[in-house]
């Protein structure tokens, strides 16, 4: 990526991503900053794997380490960004809102000890400090979500705590309490599992793109796809589905990869504002993408109460049938406009980009892992350090390659053989320690033979800041909608809204969900997708469960969807927006052509709503097969009446056919099926009796 590119992509990052507008720290301030970052992650990984720390005490440890880091990395407003500068009233704030955070912990038994009456101690001259602590503190994380993720979710958790003011009845010592002092509001689940799961594994994230994997994802989609007809934008799709394994942002996604596929599909002769919704939409997808899903996976996992390997299951179809509906949408486009694909002979050439395979050995770690058994805590921490292990293994091969990829060793044995080692022997209970100790030897080995690793050690350091910097606005969306969650507990407005849907709805569910899926839109606007499927998590999913008997897992993986598909629907279309800008096209017309490409969000979840087999729940493997192979046929037909071409181009009549029969035959069920091929293959048949007709008349 050239000076120009790179200032163009940092440009659109920062008008479209807040998380992109920073301060500017140089020299010794800078270098500080780094290293600060490096040990919080360094911090949170020795937190999570050694220490044995209350949860009263680890959390807000967690929130008021982010409420410094905030501050020093965010300023109060875009444009304000001078170097080296930090005003007065940021580090008062910092100050007074980190203090809040970590006298609770120090203070712990204390507060544990008066329960309720918080108003009662720490209160010299009558002032109840327990009480302005978290009045303090709660505002502070407030603006601290401001900055990085802006205003709408802070819209959304205040009308919750009016609501707990007002029709919930509530005091201002009961909400202190509650969302302050308890793990059900602030301090509660979503951030638990931030500051486990999601900030090991967003820091995994930052370490995996340190090893240069998502340049190896775009040379292997070239290499599958590049010289197809429409290669690029085949190239966009398979390259955002890779990456997007490992990236958690859409807006991040659309704008690293785009900035380097979609001028190759305005190359080739896609519309400016297609090509531009391609990748915002196939870099949406990403965070449906097993195995990280956005991070979201991991909170999906402890609110259903199911182990996250069933989280990452039950997603497979539904993300295959996204990605796959997009990719044979860009295909009949394609074909539709008479494109061609790449020139072989400017393409990267196979056998050379396979050679970098092996930096796929960290998801093969991970999942094997997590698949074997292990905690998702271990499986992150043994996956970075297999990232930094891959990063010394060079392509040329030889024995002095074998010799850096010694640390994979412990890795691999650990995965496989230490379940075989029972309870009470020396390897049974130290087995994963004595491997953790082995692998980080052999990588302190490999850095004091080798010259070449010691001058990649500050890519280590770099992945370690990169990390904590990309959890911290997960992190405070986190604590903000542990607000609304609190307050659906306190007050319970869970039932209140129960009932309040139900009886809107007259107790038929596809109202319920439709219900469901508008406020997931709305709510999703401008509010990052794991804070956003919290709050959906907290208020709807139930709903749909016990009000309306609906599967747990598939009501949640249906509030996570629509969730998703804010990023790409208008009016406030981010992903979309910042497809738009590399494409140098309309903004609304880039987010219509991406919701036409996302359809396979807004179809599946309501079908793996009424008929889990989609979802592998319930379902034997005939099943499976005849559920994979009806939706890849039906997603052909839907994606055929979109674009307006099967084997030519079609009447409006043959689209509306096309889509239908393609939404029956994704639909579950034999009746459905059948329908919905005969309708296809009919309009197959018309298409090629046309195209015959056609060449008959050429020919004559």
């Amino acid at each position: 990526m050239n000076d120009a590119v790179k200032r163009d992509v940092d440009d659109i990052l920062k008008k479209y991503d807040r998380e992109s507008n920073v301060r500017i720290w140089t020299g010794a301030y800078g270098k500080a900053l780094r290293w600060i970052s490096a040990f919080v992650s360094v911090f949170l990984i020795w937190m999570n794997m050694f220490a044995k720390l209350d949860e009263r005490v680890r959390r807000p440890l967690f929130v008021g380490i982010l409420i410094i880091l905030v501050f020093l990395y965010y300023p109060a407003k875009k444009g304000a960004q001078r170097e080296n500068h930090i005003p007065w009233y940021d580090i008062a704030l910092m100050a007074a809102g980190s203090f809040c955070w970590f006298f609770y912990p120090a203070n712990l038994q204390k507060i544990v000890g008066v329960g309720t009456r918080i108003q009662t101690v720490f209160n010299p001259g009558g002032i109840p400090f327990l009480i302005v602590f978290g009045i303090v503190g709660i505002l502070v994380l407030v603006e601290c979500c401001r900055r990085v993720t802006g205003i709408p979710i802070i819209v959304v958790a205040s009308v919750f705590i009016i609501y707990a003011f007002t029709a919930g009845g509530k005091d201002l010592k009961t909400v202190i309490y509650n969302l302050f002092y308890t793990t059900t509001g602030v301090l509660g689940t979503p951030i638990g599992v931030c500051s486990t799961y999601i900030a090991l594994f967003v820091i995994f994230g930052a370490f995996l793109e340190s090893t240069g994997v998502s340049g190896f994802f775009i040379d292997f989609a070239n290499c599958l796809a590049g010289w197809a007809s429409g290669g690029p934008a085949k190239v966009a799709v398979i390259s955002s589905a890779l990456c997007g394994m490992v990236s958690g942002s859409s807006v991040g996604n659309t704008v690293t990869t785009g900035s380097v596929t979609i001028p190759m599909m305005k190359k080739i002769g896609y519309p400016s504002e297609f090509a531009g919704a391609v990748e915002a939409a196939a870099s949406t997808g990403g965070q449906i993408m097993p195995p990280i899903m956005g991070a979201a996976a991991f909170l999906m996992a402890e609110m259903v109460g199911v182990p996250y390997s069933d989280v990452v299951i039950r997603a497979i179809l539904p993300a295959f049938l996204y990605f796959l509906g997009i990719f044979l949408m860009v295909h009949l486009m394609a074909k539709k406009l008479d494109l061609k694909g790449i020139p072989r002979e400017e393409l990267p050439r196979f056998k050379e980009v396979i050679k970098s395979i092996y930096l796929l050995l960290p998801l093969i770690a991970l999942v094997a892992m997590i698949m074997n058994g292990f905690t998702m805590a271990t499986s992150a921490v043994y996956a970075i350090l297999t990232c930094i292990s891959v990063s010394m293994i060079k392509k040329e091969g030889g024995m002095k390659s074998l010799l850096m990829a010694f640390p994979l060793l412990p890795v691999f044995f650990m995965t496989f053989f230490s379940k075989s080692f029972p309870a009470g022997t020396f390897l049974g209970d130290n087995c994963i320690t004595l491997c953790a100790f082995l692998s980080v030897a052999g990588l302190i080995a490999n850095y004091i033979v080798s010259r070449e690793n010691r001058k990649e050690l500050p890519k280590v350091v770099d992945a370690l800041e990169n990390g904590t910097k990309n959890f911290l606005s997960v992190g405070v969306a986190c604590g903000i909608a542990g607000i609304i969650a609190g307050v659906v507990t306190m007050t319970g407005l869970g039932q209140v809204l129960i009932g309040a849907i139900v009886g809107l709805s007259g107790g038929r569910l596809i109202i319920a969900l439709i219900l469901t899926m508008l406020c997931c839109i709305v709510l999703g606007m401008g509010v990052p997708t794991t804070a956003n499927y919290i709050i959906m998590a907290t208020t709807c999913a139930p709903i749909l469960t016990a009000g309306m008997g609906m599967n747990m897992m598939a009501a949640h993986m249906f509030c996570f969807y629509f969730g998703i598909v804010a990023d790409i629907t208008p009016p406030v279309a981010l992903a979309a927006y910042a497809g738009s800008a590399i494409a140098k096209a309309p903004p609304m017309k880039t987010a219509f052509n991406a919701s036409k490409l996302a359809i396979a969000a807004f179809l599946i979840p309501y079908i793996f709503a009424f008929d889990t087999s989609m979802l592998f729940i319930d379902t034997g493997a005939i099943e499976v097969v005849t559920v994979v192979v009806t939706s890849i046929i039906g997603m052909l037909g839907v994606s055929a009446g979109i674009i307006g071409y099967l084997v030519s181009p079609m009447g409006v009549i043959y689209r509306i056919l096309s889509a239908f029969g393609g939404v029956l035959m994704i639909i579950p069920g034999t009746l459905t099926d059948l329908i919905g091929i005969v309708i296809i293959l009919a309009v197959y048949l018309s298409q090629k009796l046309k195209e015959k007709k056609l060449n008959k008349a050429v020919c004559g």
